[in-house]
This record gives C-alpha cells, sequence and structure tokens, in this order.
C-alpha cells in the first residue's frame, strides 16, 4: 500500500491489473491551486505530469518535476493537437473561471468556458481515465449533508455551468469520473494575482493585524488541498470500474467565521479581528446557505478506503508555519 491510498501503478486496490490508466502520463488542464496541487503530488511521485492553461502557473512546473504547455481550453482544434501529441492515458479537468460572483454576472461566458473543455476532452479521449473536479454549488444549499444521491439544484450560475459540464463529460466519457469537492483551501502567496482561498485570505490579512469579515450564516465542509490532491492520484491510479460521481467534503462542518477564528489562533492572531456578518453582506451572497459535501462511497473504494481527510483544526496547525515564514517552493 502506497502513501496514497493505492497499492501503486498499474493495479488496483484488490491486487488486479489496471486498464492502461497510465498510458503517456497526466494531463491536467488548469493551473489554478487545485490543478498546481495535484500536478505537485504526481510529480513527487516520480509520474509524468503536463499542466496546460493560458497563462503560466505562478510557481514553474520545473521547480517540482512537471511541465507546462500553453492551451486555450476552449480551442478544440488546439486540444485536439496536445492529445495527439502527449496522448496521455490520464486528465484531470480543472480549467474554467471559478469566481462565483464573476459567474453570477457572466453566465453565459462562465458555462460556455466549463462546458467546452469537458465535452471536448470526452469526445478526443473517450477511453482515457478523465477526472473533472467540479463543485458543491450544483446544491441549493437546503441540505447540510449533500451525498451523491442527493438531488442536485445549482445555486447559482456557476453551478449550472459545472453541472453542464459533468453531463458533457459523463455523456462521452466512458471512464470518466466526476469528483465534487467542498471549499478547497491551501497555502498561496499574498501576491498571488488573483482572488486567494479563503484560508490564504483570512491568513494574510490576520498576520497583518488587518480585519476578516465572514458570514456566520453560510455552512462549508473544508477539505485541505493535499487532501484533494491525495484522493484525485488515487482516482487516476485505480482500475475500473469507478462509480461515475464522487463526493469530498472535510469532515468538519463549520460556517466561515467559525473557520476564520479556527484560522486566528492556529496564526496566533488577536480573536476580535474576525467579524462576523450576515452572508448577504458579503461577497459570498451568491452562494448556498450550505456549500456541504458528504460521501456514501468514497470511503468503500478500495482506491481510497484508507485516505483521512483531515479536519479544519488540523488543516489550519498543518498550514500556519507556511503562512508565518517563508512560502514553500
Amino acid at each position: 500500500m502506497t502513501a496514497d491510498g493505492t497499492t501503486g501503478r498499474g493495479t488496483t486496490g484488490d491486487g488486479t491489473a489496471d486498464h492502461d490508466t497510465t498510458g503517456h502520463g497526466t494531463l491536467i488542464v488548469g493551473s489554478g491551486l487545485i490543478g498546481t496541487g495535484t500536478a505537485r503530488r504526481l510529480a513527487a511521485a516520480g509520474e509524468h505530469v503536463t499542466l496546460v492553461s493560458r497563462r503560466p502557473p505562478a510557481v514553474p512546473t520545473e521547480a517540482y518535476g512537471a511541465r507546462w504547455r500553453p492551451l486555450d481550453a476552449s480551442d478544440a482544434e488546439a486540444c485536439r493537437r496536445l492529445l495527439d501529441d502527449l496522448r496521455p492515458g490520464r486528465i484531470v479537468l480543472v480549467h474554467g473561471p471559478s469566481d462565483v460572483t464573476w459567474c453570477e454576472d457572466h453566465p453565459d461566458e462562465a458555462r460556455a468556458a466549463h462546458v467546452a473543455a469537458a465535452d471536448t476532452f470526452a469526445a478526443l479521449a473517450p477511453d482515457a481515465r478523465i477526472v473533472l473536479v467540479s463543485t458543491d454549488n450544483v446544491f441549493g444549499g437546503d441540505s447540510a449533508h449533500n451525498t451523491e444521491s442527493t438531488a442536485v439544484s445549482p445555486a447559482n450560475a456557476y453551478g449550472r455551468a459545472k453541472l453542464a459540464a459533468e453531463e458533457a463529460l459523463l455523456a462521452k466519457a466512458p471512464r470518466a469520473v466526476v469528483l465534487r469537492v467542498s471549499l478547497v483551501y491551501g497555502h498561496e502567496p499574498a501576491d498571488a494575482g488573483k482572488w486567494l482561498n479563503f484560508f490564504a485570505a483570512c491568513a494574510h490579512r490576520l498576520l497583518r493585524g488587518e480585519r476578516v469579515e465572514a458570514p456566520d450564516d453560510h455552512w462549508t465542509t473544508p477539505v485541505l488541498l493535499d487532501d484533494v490532491a491525495e484522493v484525485t492520484a488515487a482516482l487516476l491510479r485505480a482500475g475500473d470500474p469507478l462509480p461515475p460521481l464522487l463526493h469530498l467534503g472535510g469532515p468538519d462542518r463549520v460556517t466561515r467565521a467559525e473557520w476564520a477564528g479556527v484560522i486566528a489562533r492556529a496564526l496566533r492572531a488577536p480573536a476580535d479581528l474576525v467579524t462576523p456578518l450576515p452572508r448577504a453582506r458579503t461577497r459570498y451572497a451568491s452562494r448556498p446557505v450550505n456549500a456541504c459535501l458528504s460521501s456514501e462511497v468514497l470511503a468503500t473504494l478500495p482506491a481510497t478506503e484508507n485516505i483521512r481527510v483531515r479536519g479544519v483544526r488540523e488543516g489550519a496547525r498543518l498550514l500556519a508555519s507556511a503562512f508565518a515564514g517563508p512560502p514553500p517552493v
């Protein structure tokens, strides 16, 4: 058993031979937080990883043993040329705009960006193991425990775009897996030039002695980036069959205000820097009240049954030194 909860490349969790999921390496479409985290995980295991995006990632892929190539994932012909060149056996789709507020203001553009790439890669590489990273925003927020069997009802334009991408992928790629994740967090530098994940945004403000305003009526099940990357890597390596839909959320259901308090304690910042506010008065107004996920399936799969997903307090302790000291390379 390897550290990522699988039995290694080329075998399934029950010891049977894997379908050719190794191919010519792994292609990751999207160089944001999750794409880069997954690329780091796979490259550290000695795998051939190519990261593609319109612009170079903030951290050069050569720093951790991967490669980067430019790609406009909405350009089907460019995607075809890339696949003909790389011939990847495994593909991770973490493409498209993820700023929920931006998507709400640009619903047609958001849908087009998410659906086009999912449809293109499904059509051009139907035999590859494709993992599409999706969202908890496909649910309306009525339930505190959204599982794989919960009926979808997108809360916003981002949720509608992601749901349409899920449907486009699964209609054409029989080996594809949709992995819906809850709010993902990890280290990002303050000068990343983008909207930071919630943990990173809070940490940098708190360490500067600035106030953090966070809703006390918006619940989520945050999941550490390292755990998302570990689960994604395990699914890529797993043998057939896999369920077409899986959920990954953290074990703790917290409001953003509660979570900000956890972050403050881990960084030894004054607790009174955190100001709870109603969701409607924050940039999270378009998010579902319950952006929460839980899984009925993940812990039963041989590939992922030994992966422990960490809670917000452990995650905060693990990340505290990265934010208080020099950023990781």
